[in-house]
């Protein structure tokens, strides 16, 4: 028996002043799907999510729900208004014996629902939207950006919710590892164009290089057939004027065929400059402490940073990951302890809030009113890495158009502000980067460029993420921050620290029964499959192998140059230590998959 699907989309076209965002889109949403929607920053994928929730009326075309279906959006940036608190604005709808689902919700989601509206942030608004989604449990949940503003504890939580709910959803997000661990099919959205494939995101990379060669053949075999008929055209023509009108027409088809195809946007011209080598020790902290009234932020703690080191600060929101990150470049002084900042230090920060950006400023104005990038009698020009550009062009680098240039701030997009930030810090040389939430927003393509830069930048990174994937691709060395004030250092990206962190917790103590004496030994219990940690884990190792994998054979590639010890000896030793690194991670992760497939196993 058929399946009733949950949605049908039929011949839905839509366009806002230029090109269409969709033409003649037809798509069929079924029970129990499980959707990633991907696409680039600007590429419709909010616009689509909203067509779906019947938020935006298409041009022509019908949106036709399911009989009876229930479809729930949660929105980026929700109307708390008329709500005095943010359960209020949750349980909206809610019969009141089910506001206990908003409570759960608000737990999992660490958002106060006797929060006032007014007060609340806009990542609380944004979880208390979420909350309500995910109280009322509509039959196809719509989810932009879900994982925004929500810590690694939280975004588990909702993982592991949406995993086990049988409603289908569609997820918009930047992180991989949530959209890996969730997903089944994929929608990408790419010039107007929307493709479905019956896998998840997990596959979807691969997908998409497939898809672009297969283009790119195509592209190439019409130029060639292009400058065959042209030479034709011009060389013999004359002789048969009258009999190949035809084929003159056909040359005018193809050309008109190849001006109508819409290039793929590239990815932003970002480039990072070290400026000149710090010291060896960049950073040196003994026995700093914080607190702010009652609430210990951090317990004395020391660490030496040395040049060219990776370093991810993690834990929940709200447990001081941004005050230590301050307290370590010296914007924030410790209660107690010392901070050394070494020599020669040239920073540049990324900061989460975006605060470096003047909501009224043009984009224009924030990059020619910043002081270290203004050129001296030249109000169309910035200085860039110690070279003058013109601004719209070093806008143009960054994906945004000339019209844009005049636009204010407050008109981009999370991602267009990301990467606006991005142009002003790579501007100029530096050799501390200090990245505060830096993927936010950003697209795949965009995130992919950052990370290849990170791993080439000859400085010091530090970072606070909760995003897992970019956390593993880039950290060498994690601190956790799990509250009361505790900061314990592992080594590793967060799969590592998960790993350590397992290998390290203490076995829990059995409760004596009666008559059990103090020196009689609990015995242990017996062992049944994986745990949950070491189930994740199990479902994590063969992207990190394959991740690893890929690096190795980069920087394989980069040691084959015979010239490149003699032209860069640094960077030959860097790639030489990084690959035997590489290894030594593939070799460990390897055998952790083998142990842990035994154990599924057995």
């Amino acid at each position: 028996m058929a399946r009733v699907p949950l949605l049908q989309l039929n011949q839905i076209s839509l366009t806002f002043g230029g090109d269409p965002v969709f033409d003649d889109l037809s798509l069929v949403v079924q029970p129990g799907d499980r959707v990633a929607l991907v696409g680039r920053n600007g590429s419709g994928k909010s616009t689509l999510m909203k067509v779906i929730a019947g938020l935006v009326e298409p041009d022509r075309g019908e949106v036709v729900p399911g009989p009876g279906v229930s479809v729930g959006y949660m929105e980026q940036d929700p109307d708390l208004s008329g709500f005095a608190t943010l359960g209020e604005f949750a349980a909206h709808g809610l019969d009141p014996s089910e506001m206990y689902l908003v409570e759960r919700a608000g737990e999992g989601l660490k958002f106060d629902p006797a929060r006032p509206v007014e007060t609340a942030s806009g990542g609380e608004r944004r979880r208390a939207a979420l909350a309500r989604l995910m109280a009322r449990s509509p039959d196809l949940m719509l989810l932009d950006e879900p994982t925004n503003h929500l810590d690694i504890e939280a975004i588990a939580w909702l993982e592991d919710e949406l995993k086990q709910s049988r409603k289908g959803y569609i997820i918009i997000s930047h992180d991989r590892a949530f959209l890996r661990a969730l997903t089944r099919a994929t929608l990408w959205v790419d010039r107007g164009a929307v493709r479905r494939q019956e896998k998840g995101f997990a596959a979807f990379e691969e997908w998409r290089d497939a898809v672009w060669d297969e283009e790119d053949m195509q592209r190439h075999k019409l130029n060639r057939k292009i400058k065959a008929e042209a030479r034709w055209a011009v060389e013999g023509i004359s002789a048969r004027r009258k009999r190949n009108q035809g084929r003159v027409r056909a040359l005018q088809d193809l050309r008109a065929e190849r001006a109508a195809q819409i290039k793929r946007q590239g990815t932003a011209a970002m480039a990072l400059e070290a400026g000149p080598k710090s010291g060896r020790k960049v950073i040196e902290v003994e026995g700093i402490s914080k607190a702010f009234g009652d609430k210990t932020i951090l317990r004395p703690f020391s660490l030496t940073v040395q040049r060219g080191d990776r370093i991810a600060l993690v834990g929940p929101n709200g447990v001081g990951k941004t005050t230590l990150l301050n307290m370590l470049i010296g914007r924030e002084m410790p209660d107690t302890g010392t901070v050394r900042l070494g020599t020669n230090l040239e920073l540049a920060l990324f900061d989460q809030a975006r605060a470096q950006l003047d909501p009224d400023m043009s984009l224009w104005d924030s990059l020619t009113g910043d002081p270290e990038m203004r050129v001296s009698g030249k109000a169309d020009q910035v200085m860039v890495r110690g070279q003058p550009k013109h601004v719209v062009g070093y806008l143009k680098e960054f994906l945004f158009d000339e019209g844009q240039a005049r636009a204010p701030v407050r008109s981009l997009s999370g991602g267009e502000k990301a990467r606006l930030l991005l142009a002003r810090i790579m501007a100029r040389p530096s050799n501390l980067l200090v990245l505060d939430e830096p993927t936010n927003d950003l697209d795949v393509e965009t995130l992919d460029l950052l990370q290849e830069l990170l791993g080439t930048y000859d400085g010091t990174v530090l970072l606070v993420s909760h995003d897992r994937d970019f956390l593993d691709r880039v950290a060498a060395t994690t601190i956790a921050m799990e509250g009361d004030g505790r900061a314990t250092i592992y080594a590793g990206g967060w799969s590592d620290y998960l790993s350590q962190r397992q290998d390290a917790a203490p076995a829990p103590v059995a409760q004596r029964s009666k008559g059990q004496t103090p020196t009689d030994k609990p015995k242990p219990a017996p062992k049944s499959g994986l745990s949950f940690t070491e189930k994740h884990r199990l479902e994590a190792l063969p992207a990190e192998m394959e991740r690893l994998e890929a690096e190795i054979a980069k920087l394989e590639e980069l040691l084959s140059d015979p010239e490149l010890f003699t032209a860069a000896p640094v960077k030959f030793q860097k790639a030489t230590e990084a690959l035997v690194a590489r290894h030594e991670k593939l070799s460990a992760a390897e055998e952790e998959w083998l142990m842990l497939e035994e154990k599924a196993a057995s």
